[in-house]
């Protein structure tokens, strides 16, 4: 029995170090600590929304592909003050997967973010690093990135219009041939000054909604002869709004 409890407990770390989540996030020098998806809900209180686990989510219209949860807010939830046109990074304690692309979204809040439900919301990206040099197997990719620095930082558009905001970060792996790896996570910002702007049209997705297992960026097989010689690699999702 004891044994047998041993075996399970060895398996359930080594399945959480597989993989990752973001775990803090650093604003005008300030560092925010992130949700502990491993200890009890009861007492947290953070920026990030909660979520349950490191391990990912592998359908693109899961229902829990916004924010890694059920689109709701924490029982203690905060929301960090950003000004528009600064950075902010993303920090992560782990991460083991160097194929795929990284992106950040944003999207604007109807009155409180913490009483809305990120389902509902309409996202835009802000920033995306996808396969930065060589080839889909053996070349750079923003993945790889964050598993050697364990962070992105990514600029809020200084045109952004003041307000209520959910941020996402979302790493995609796709180290498994036709089996995508979704990895995002939430947190809640407060933007202040900018320029009034945001973005519409086709800058504008829904998650779930935004993406289709399908798409050939999702769906894929790097390891394939014609993967070897591929050098280009299009990010899902929408085009980056830069405040234009």
């Amino acid at each position: 029995m004891f044994a047998s409890l041993a075996v399970l407990a060895s398996f359930l770390v080594a399945q959480a170090t597989a993989h990752g989540g973001v775990t803090s996030y650093v604003i005008a020098g300030q560092t925010y600590t992130g949700w502990s998806p491993y200890n009890s809900p009861s007492g947290q209180t953070t920026i990030e929304r909660p979520y349950s686990s490191y391990d990912p989510i592998l359908s693109a219209t899961a229902s829990t592909i916004g924010c890694n949860n059920n689109g709701q807010a924490g029982p203690a939830q905060l929301s960090a003050s950003v000004a528009a046109g600064s950075q902010i990074t993303a920090k992560w304690s782990q991460w083991t997967h160097a194929q795929g692309p990284v992106t950040v979204y944003m999207a604007k809040c109807s009155g409180s973010c913490t009483s809305s439900n990120s389902n509902s919301l309409s996202w835009f990206k802000i920033a995306e690093t996808g396969l930065v040099s060589g080839t889909l197997p053996n070349g750079v990719w923003g993945t790889a990135q964050v598993q050697n620095t364990l962070q992105y930082t990514a600029t809020i558009p200084s045109a952004l219009a003041a307000g209520e905001y959910l941020i996402r970060h979302e790493l995609l792996a796709l180290h498994q041939a036709n089996t995508p790896q979704f990895y995002p996570e939430c947190a809640q910002l407060t933007v202040t000054g900018g320029g009034g702007k945001t973005p519409s049209g086709s800058y504008l997705i829904k998650l779930p909604g935004g993406y289709s297992q399908s798409d050939p960026s999702i769906n894929m097989n790097i390891y394939t002869p014609e993967a070897a010689q591929t050098t280009t690699y299009k990010v899902p999702g929408p085009a980056v709004w830069n405040g234009q």
